[in-house]
Order: structure tokens, then sequence, then C-alpha cells
């Protein structure tokens, strides 16, 4: 298959250049939290939940993959510097966060009944998934680059299983799965696991 984006160059992943990534996606995630919360306030029912999973799909592609674009990843060491933009993206959120996010009540009532009435609740977690979700999907564009697959590929991939887990999940009645964005985009995480195995071991038979 024809590569959408070719590794004719070496990865990149020199130390200037991972913080300005991670600047850059600290801020994108930091504008999908600004958009997720006005749509919230703004809309309910379909409208608000088809809005919601568009901008968390944003989110969650530009997390997955846009480090591994920069960085051009081809092995481990590019994949762990792509991992090392998603914790930086996150420590960026961070500081964005209290600055800004919260004295501007970026977060309504349901996000606050779901810290336990605490805003603060997510920090821990942000750091690990944007680390993993970027792992994950460094790891995934390298696989495919191995055997000269597109991006693309590896995104539809990651796209694909994510929606058979989530459906999954829905139809088994996992505890607290239902046909909703919250639950697709969980599911993102046993799905890029997935992904990342399957494309390594159809590199390896390539």
């Amino acid at each position: 298959m024809a590569t959408a984006v070719r590794y004719d160059t070496p990865e990149s992943f020199d130390i200037p250049r991972v913080l300005r990534s991670a600047l850059i996606l600290g801020v994108v995630q930091a504008l999908c939290v600004v958009l997720v919360s006005i749509i919230n306030r703004a809309l309910e029912g379909v409208a608000d939940s088809a809005l919601t999973g568009l901008v968390v799909a944003v989110g969650l592609a530009a997390t997955i993959l846009l480090p591994a674009i920069w960085l051009r990843v081809r092995g481990i060491d590019g994949i762990s510097a792509a991992a090392g933009i998603g914790l930086g993206a996150a420590l960026v959120f961070m500081v964005i966060d209290p600055l800004l996010l919260q004295p501007l009540g970026m977060y309504t009532n349901r996000w606050r009944e779901v810290g336990g009435g605490s805003n603060w609740w997510y920090h821990p977690v942000w750091w690990m998934l944007s680390a993993f979700l970027a792992w994950m999907g460094a790891w995934t564009v390298a696989n495919n680059a191995r055997r000269d697959a597109s991006v693309a590929a590896a995104a539809m991939m990651i796209v694909v299983l994510t929606v058979m887990v989530g459906a999954i999940a829905a139809v088994a009645h996992f505890p607290g799965a239902g046909w909703n964005v919250p639950t697709f985009a969980v599911a993102v995480l046993p799905a890029l696991a997935l992904s990342t195995l399957i494309s390594d071991r159809t590199a390896r038979q390539a």
C-alpha cells in the first residue's frame, strides 16, 4: 500500500522538537476540553453527544497520531520520544488547566460529580493516558512503516478496533458501558493495544 506519509527521511527526535511538539499538543488538548465544555453547556441530547464525540475523536486522534507523524517514527527511540511528547503535552495541559480553564469555570457539574466535587481528580489519570495514547499510536505507526503502509491505514485500524471493542462492551452490558461517547472513548485504550499487536505481527509477516 502506498504511504500517505512516507519515511524517506530518518527519525527526528531532538529535544527542541520534542518540547515544541509537546507544547503544541498540550494546547490542542486544552482547546478540545474548552470545546467540549462549551458544547455540554449549550446543547443537550443527540446534538450534545454527536458534537462531543466529534471533538473527543479529534483530540484522541491528535494525541495518538501527531507525535508519530512529527517525529517520523520508525524504531524504538522514536516511539519513546513520541511517548515523551504525550507526557509533555499532559504537563502543558496541567499548567493551562489551573491557570485558565478552572478559574474560567470550564467544567460543568457532571465533571465535578465524577470527581467527587473536585476538578483535580483527573490530573493523575491525564498524564498516564496522554503518554499511553502517544506511545501505542507511535508503535502502531512504526509497525506500519516497516511494511510501507500508510499512517491512514494505522488510523483506520485503530478506529475499527475501537468501534468493535466499544460495541462488544455495550452489547455484553459491561459495567458502566453503553452506546455513548465515554464508552467508545475508553474503548480506544484496549483497541490501541490490539492494534499494536496486530500491526507488529503483520509487519513481521511482510
